[in-house]
């Protein structure tokens, strides 16, 4: 039973993380593949920060900075600029370049987000950017006293799992696997990360199509981050640009 409740925790906090970071910042804020409700909108810049410990604003910039140097030199961590290792370190220090290119308000950085009329959250502007850890470092503590350490470890791994996400998307994403499409980048789905991070490793179909709300091309290309935006449409929290959608094989 302790085992199951260890499970579902896991698998609770890394849904909401995953709701966050593929559905409100990737396909909503950085690609405008989607529309939040005025309610969700504002819901989502509030706790976003607190939740992912990423800050709404820098994660689309720099994600767009990726498809807009994808790599090449300037791609904000390419495997094939700083190899696979490499990405994991990459990827923190990219976001932390435009975390405070934004604050301070650099053009490489403002010119690439300038439709995002909201400001990075105050956490961030006030040098609390620690905090959202301490917070899930202290829940997962409360959890492992009160139930044992495996179910503060199952919270902690889920809520806070995105630099590992970050890491095989981004490096084995880019090096590993099969190509739909002919793309000027070395995009490639990785099939694993596509059934495991909610569609997120149908990279090679994303580039071809990065406005798609939808990563999935072919039939069995599983995208279950395009499920919550499904269901998230049906009642009225968001609204998906169908215009923008990729062209379905099935």
């Amino acid at each position: 039973m302790h085992s199951l409740l260890c499970l579902a925790t896991l698998m609770a906090t890394y849904t909401v993380n995953l709701c966050y970071i593929t559905v409100f910042y990737h396909r909503g804020f950085a690609h405008r593949g989607l529309r939040l409700s005025p309610r969700l909108r504002s819901f989502v810049l509030a706790t976003g920060n607190w939740v992912t410990g990423l800050d709404p604003k820098a994660w689309a910039c720099m994600h767009r900075m990726h498809h807009a140097f994808a790599d090449g030199p300037k791609d904000p961590h390419s495997p094939l600029q700083v190899g696979l290792g490499g990405v994991l370190l990459a990827q923190l220090r990219a976001y932390e370049r435009t975390l405070y290119g934004l604050l301070g308000r650099h053009p490489n950085y403002t010119c690439l987000v300038g439709d995002l009329d909201f400001e990075v959250h105050w956490l961030n502007r006030r040098g609390l950017w620690w905090l959202p850890y301490a917070l899930h470092g202290a829940v997962a503590g409360l959890l492992g006293v009160a139930g044992g350490v495996l179910l503060g470890a199952a919270y902690f791994a889920g809520i806070m799992s995105h630099p590992v996400e970050g890491w095989v998307v981004n490096a084995l994403g880019h090096t590993v696997g099969r190509r739909n499409f002919d793309t000027p980048d070395d995009s490639r789905n990785f099939w694993p990360a596509g059934f495991l991070i909610f569609g997120e490793g149908w990279q090679n179909n994303h580039h071809r199509y990065p406005s798609s709300a939808r990563f999935s091309y072919r039939w069995w290309e599983a995208d279950l981050g395009y499920g919550l935006c499904l269901a998230l449409d049906r009642i009225g929290l968001l609204e998906i640009d169908r215009s923008r959608l990729i062209p379905s094989t099935s």
